[in-house]
């Protein structure tokens, strides 16, 4: 089945406003029933929105997948739905909604096809060329057109006869449709790249595709599973694979692929399938640190550390950005307007400040330390962890004692589910509902009680006065580095690592690195959208296109915008993102700029930040700079080269 036999030109619809999910499914719903697609537009709807209460529909990248499959459907379609100013759907802020509407009694052959569409929006480029079409039907004439480039592709793979090596592999995220079949796609392209073959089992929505065998594990010279939930590895007949993240092998499948080699011609023994197969806290615990065999000590605690905390960190940001700006909110009525007994009280203004700050404020981090729990040690270790981190804010020692905390918790617990995994079937039940939660709960509280919250509470003084002190030079010293941190890599670690240092200090109360951090997040993408229109003679006419949906991701703190452009030309644009980032990040806090929210953009910048106008200026001439950068360090490019088409870089 082709693009082209689900989705129709009418059914495709764009806009520039900020819309509410509801109003969007609303929207796309109405345009099926007017097109004659959907006949009862509230069955529909309750149908998307049953699948929405399971798990989001938004699959990364700016991208949301709502789907269902009703007899109020008279036949299979694919809606599309492209909002520049974004949609928050869920956690995650999309521009692209593909929604898909299948008959009850529909083949499966609707969701393949949604997997098919999930695969091109990996492209950079292509996302690129649907944010920046100026009409539907230059939507329409994208998708058509890269399903015909990627079935001429497929054609040719499946035409190949090499007698090169074997790759296998297993990818299953936990909704099965959108990254599942990323991965997938992306394990089979590297393999074609390297002329070898490949067979990758997809564990999705529509159940398990090419199935592999235990012949298949024989013959295997490389084995990949990447995924999110457990899977079966009984085909594989116990020979050694590499177990990742789906992410992994959507971002990085060369490096996956070489790893699988290298272990598999090594031989290292076979790989137990508890992990994977079993049902087990402690089978999960073992998948999670499989890929970590060929890493040093050192190596092994850092990836360690990093999973877990930024596990912590996902979950968390919600509670931030809702309590900063809420609380934000309230000092627009007057700093003393939530306090009752102030002469200047409010009754609105009490409202947003308890819902920010007695609500949201106070939850994110035992949010944080639960999930780092729960990243470590599952289900079990999320009690333990969140009451810990709720001992850290009520102990003083905040974020790094909520970090304490759900380490502790998390290992805690993984010890005692160890020791307990022997307990008769029978008891299994209470022991996870009382005895393990209860003796972790224990042991973290008592640790988080007697040792950590006294020195951890007198270090956040230290910290926080040093901080408070600072002005001049070593305020734009500090400022610059973080900013410069933020843009370096783009969502990487060294920008995590930054962002980690600022959420601790939000969580004490000071907001100056916020508002660094979310400069050195906007002007990268800013910076290249603005050198792309003063210097169009060094871009191709496809990076002037990308650069316009840059425009809309930098005003929007989505620093992903410049990943392409840094991935093609790393040597001129990172250091263009990190000039501007640090300087514009440097001016920021040497003014003495506090940001109360430390994500949204320009959305939240009118509200939450204590000189708007002068943060604005900071942003600005960051991406002034970083795009002088640019245009002083590019070659200009002849026509031939501007008439070029991306291949996965940027010229």
């Amino acid at each position: 089945m082709k693009i082209e036999d689900l989705v129709d030109i009418k059914n495709i619809d764009t806009s520039i406003e900020p819309l509410k999910k509801e109003v969007v499914i609303d929207n796309m719903t109405e345009k099926l029933r007017s097109n004659g697609y959907v006949s009862d537009p509230g069955v529909f709807k309750k149908a998307i929105y049953k699948r929405e209460e399971e798990v989001s529909t938004a699959v990364g990248y700016g991208v949301a997948i709502p789907h269902a499959k009703t007899n109020a459907v008279k036949q299979a379609t694919i809606g599309v739905f492209r909002d520049l100013a974004g949609v928050q759907w869920g956690d995650q802020k999309v521009n692209l909604v593909f929604m898909i509407a299948a008959e009850e009694n529909a083949s499966d052959e609707h969701l393949k096809m949604l997997s098919k569409i999930s695969t091109f929006l990996m492209d950079d480029v292509f996302r690129a060329k649907l944010l920046t079409a100026e009409t539907t039907k230059d939507i329409y004439d994208a998708l058509i057109a890269e399903d015909a480039k990627t079935s001429e592709q497929t054609n040719l793979a499946q035409a190949q006869n090499d007698n090169g090596k074997y790759l296998i592999g297993i990818t299953a995220c936990n909704t099965g449709i959108a990254h599942t079949f990323m991965a997938a796609t992306a394990l089979q392209n590297e393999a074609k790249k390297r002329g070898m073959r490949a067979k990758i089992q997809t564990n999705g929505a529509t159940g398990i595709e090419n199935k592999l065998t235990p012949d298949d594990g024989a013959k295997a010279d490389a084995i990949v599973i990447a995924h999110d939930i457990k899977v079966d590895t009984s085909a594989f007949a116990g020979r050694p694979y590499i177990d990742v993240p789906i992410k992994d092998a959507i971002d990085n499948p060369a490096s996956v692929v070489s790893q699988a080699l290298q272990k598999t011609a090594a031989g290292g023994g076979a790989s137990t399938s508890s992990a994977s197969k079993g049902n087990s806290v402690e089978a999960a615990m073992g998948k999670k640190e499989k890929d970590t065999d060929d890493l040093s000590p050192i190596g092994k605690f850092g990836r360690a550390f990093y999973t877990h905390i930024m596990s912590g960190v996902s979950y968390m940001i919600p509670f931030v950005v809702v309590g900063g700006i809420f609380i934000a909110i309230s000092f627009m009525f007057g700093i003393y307007a939530s306090d009752p007994k102030s002469p200047d009280y409010n009754v609105w203004a009490g409202f947003f400040n308890e819902v920010g700050g007695n609500a949201a404020f106070k939850l994110y981090v035992p949010i944080l330390a639960g999930f780092i729990s729960w990243s470590i040690a599952d289900k079990p270790g999320l009690a333990p962890g969140m009451i810990g981190g709720m001992m850290a804010v009520n102990g003083g020692s905040g974020f790094l004692g909520g970090m304490v905390a759900g380490f502790l918790a998390g290992y805690v617990t993984r010890v005692i589910v160890k020791y307990t995994r022997n307990v008769p079937h029978s008891y299994q039940g209470i022991m996870a509902v009382l005895v393990i939660p209860l003796l972790a709960t224990f042991v973290v509280g008592f640790v988080m009680f007697f040792i950590i919250n006294t020195p951890f509470s007198k270090l956040i003084e230290i910290l926080t006065n040093w901080l408070k002190s600072m002005n001049g030079a070593n305020a734009a010293l500090m400022g610059g580095i973080l900013a410069g941190m933020m843009a370096s890599d783009m969502g990487g670690p060294i920008n995590k690592t930054a962002s980690a240092f600022g959420l601790a200090m939000f969580a004490s109360k000071i907001y100056a690195p916020s508002a660094a951090l979310m400069v050195g997040g906007m002007v990268p993408p800013l910076g290249i959208a603005l050198a792309t229109v003063l210097f169009r003679n060094k871009f191709t006419n496809q990076e002037r296109e990308a650069g316009k949906a840059n425009w809309v991701l930098g005003a929007s703190f989505i620093t992903e915008g410049a990943i392409p452009f840094a991935a093609g030309d790393p040597l001129r644009v990172i250091p263009a993102n990190i000039i501007g980032g640090a300087v514009g990040g440097a001016l920021c806090m040497a003014s003495g700029i506090t940001l109360q929210a430390p994500h949204g953009g320009i959305f939240v910048i009118p509200i939450a930040c204590n000189k708007p106008l002068l943060y604005i200026g900071c942003i600005l001439l960051g991406t002034v700079i970083t795009a002088l950068v640019l245009g002083f360090t590019k070659r200009t490019l002849s026509e031939d080269e501007m008439n070029a088409q991306m291949s996965g870089g940027i010229i």
